[in-house]
């Protein structure tokens, strides 16, 4: 029996020894939309990538569901309750001013070139500031252009949105309802069905995706603008006390898939899920509308305000020149492939 276990003991030492055997790292991942969701999805695809780049040694533990609603993702990763998700920035207003650069309306007609543009000017300008401090950034992101969704009826000018009930999930487009005097209420995109259905809500602004993601079969008119409505900022995110205790080359992993191959990954995806329910939306007959020069440009007139508005706020933050950031972060927009 002795010579056994000093036979077993040798065997683990020698193993040890030789590196068969290593911690592993497991990551707990938290998704509030559904699986089948492109958020949900490529959220999992870059899991897989992190597993298969540090060759086992990282993966993650994806939960059925979320760990908290939508709004309370942020400080649920600040918190350990998960250790990597991500969130709509402006689900809880007022707390992040520099993001709102990327909600502003006709910046662009593609998820990736929005997404990607949005994570340089993000690492340049915005990370130094801190305004995601409490969690790891892996990436920021945007859907694609936002577009007027309802069940009533088309949507050809400012008044007509007006006569409508919306549901908004916050962020620059919310100010923007504001001043052009719509009825909005804020609500998570989950419950979108829900309010719709029930006729609580005629009306959500949404990306095209949207409708084919939350089954909205009671979707009848659809009004485009050239570069969207509005844009939504995403953060992707892990524990920072997660990150802080992996080893110098899982950290090394971890940052090689970090920032624009983070960004441009959920920006590919929504850019595909966008195209697959544009579709769907013509056998469900949705009626599509491009907004004309007078809806954008009641838009733009308020719009002008808004960003005037924003650059003071942050000004405050920290940021210099926001008016000239802004700037720098279309003609990026219009670099990207």
């Amino acid at each position: 029996m002795k010579l056994r276990h000093v036979v077993a003991a040798a065997l683990s030492t020698t193993v040890l020894s030789s590196g068969l055997v290593s911690a592993q790292t497991v990551f707990t991942v938290s998704s509030w939309l559904p699986p089948t969701h492109t958020l949900s999805t490529v959220q999992k695809n870059w899991c897989d990538l992190l597993e298969k780049e540090s060759t086992g040694r990282m993966k993650c533990n994806i939960l059925p569901k979320g760990v908290v609603a939508a709004p309370g993702t942020f400080d649920a990763v600040r918190d350990g309750l998960a250790d990597i998700s991500y969130t709509v920035d402006g689900y809880t207003p007022g707390r992040f001013i520099n993001t709102q650069v990327a909600e502003f309306p006709f910046l662009g007609d593609s998820a990736v070139p929005t997404s990607v543009a949005y994570q340089r000017i993000y690492s340049k300008y915005f990370a130094p500031l801190g305004e995601h401090r409490g969690v790891k950034v892996l990436g920021v992101f945007t859907h694609g252009p936002g577009i007027i969704f309802n069940s009533k009826k088309p949507v050809a000018t400012a008044a007509d949105a007006a006569s409508l009930k919306f549901r908004i999930g916050g962020g620059n487009i919310n100010e923007l309802s504001k001043a052009m005097g719509w009825n909005t209420t804020l609500k998570a995109a989950p419950e979108s069905f829900e309010l719709m259905s029930t006729g609580v809500m005629d009306a959500t602004f949404f990306p095209a995706e949207s409708v084919d993601s939350f089954k909205l079969s009671m979707v009848k008119h659809a009004t485009t603008f050239p570069g969207g409505l509005y844009n939504t900022s995403f953060v992707f995110m892990m524990n920072p006390g997660k990150y802080n205790a992996l080893a110098p080359q899982d950290k090394a992993v971890v940052d090689k898939l970090s920032g624009e191959v983070a960004a441009r990954m959920f920006g590919e995806g929504w850019d595909k899920v966008d195209a697959a329910s544009r579709e769907l939306q013509k056998t469900q007959g949705v009626a599509r509308i491009m907004a004309d020069k007078a809806f954008v440009k009641a838009v733009a007139d308020k719009q002008d305000y808004l960003e005037t508005k924003w650059a003071a706020s942050a000004q405050v933050k920290g940021l210099k020149d926001p008016k000239a950031v802004l700037a720098e972060f279309r003609a990026e927009i219009a670099k990207v492939k």
